[in-house]
């Protein structure tokens, strides 16, 4: 995933307010968000290469959604990054003890967002310092937490602006689909190539043979009730969408 939006104690009527989207090569097997079948107290969609996640939450109410980090010069780890989220939906450990846990350099560089009923965290593999986090709006794209890139800047603007809409998602949903790329002055300088880092620099990514993958909007109101809507995509466009919900603390 290559871009989360999260506002964290923001809204009076959901405390958990996420809207994302999942940049991926399309001939990496996916499958869309649903309950998993080794794992039904998960809701998320999952990688079918590596067995892992981007984003997902538990009946439980555990949160988890990761990026990587973009340094094509650094060795990948011997781990996929989705594993970490998959450890933490379908674990019991609180976040800070999952954190205190890790072997950093199991993976290739990673941004980890973790949170429970008792609060949210953020961890990358290049910073290796756990933070709790106060509330707030949160932005992560394929760089250390709320670093300036233009269309971070902007998504963070306009879901900031969304927020209040809630529980209308059609701000959100229009947001994660803005294709606008950059112009070259404005662009970071992340080690890949030009041509990659004007694509690279939509919110909403389309190139051949790779692209945003899905986009997720994802609420958890203060009652305990949870919705997830996620519209998948393939080369040509929309190729689906799904919506699920339900109740912090039952069993389905």
């Amino acid at each position: 995933m290559c871009l989360i939006l999260l506002a964290w104690q923001v809204h009076p009527d959901y405390p958990l307010a996420v809207c994302a989207n999942r940049d991926e090569f399309h001939a990496r097997p996916t499958a869309v968000a649903d309950f998993w079948a080794d794992a039904p107290q998960v809701l998320a969609g999952r990688d079918l290469q590596a067995g892992g996640t981007w984003l997902g939450i538990s009946r439980s109410g555990r949160f988890a959604a990761v990026t990587n980090y973009r340094d094509p010069t650094a060795p990948e780890g011997p781990r996929s990054r989705g594993d970490l989220t998959r450890q933490f939906l379908t674990g019991t450990a609180s976040p800070d003890t999952f954190l205190q846990g890790l072997n950093p350099d199991d993976y290739g560089g990673f941004n980890l967002f973790l949170g429970d009923d008792q609060g949210l965290w953020y961890y990358a593999n290049r910073e290796r310092r756990i933070r709790p986090l106060a509330p707030g709006i949160y932005g992560l794209s394929n760089h250390l937490l709320d670093t300036p890139w233009p269309k971070l800047v902007e998504a963070k603007e306009r879901f900031a602006q969304a927020l209040p809409r809630l529980p209308d998602t059609a701000p959100l949903f229009e947001l994660l689909a803005n294709p606008t790329r950059w112009p070259d002055e404005h662009l970071p300088d992340t080690g890949v190539s030009l041509e990659w880092e004007r694509i690279l620099s939509a919110i909403f990514v389309a190139a051949p043979g790779y692209g945003t993958r899905a986009s997720t909007v994802l609420t958890r109101a203060k009652d305990g009730q949870v919705c997830l809507l996620e519209r998948s995509f393939n080369e040509a466009g929309v190729q689906g969408e799904v919506q699920r919900e339900f109740r912090i603390g039952t069993k389905g």
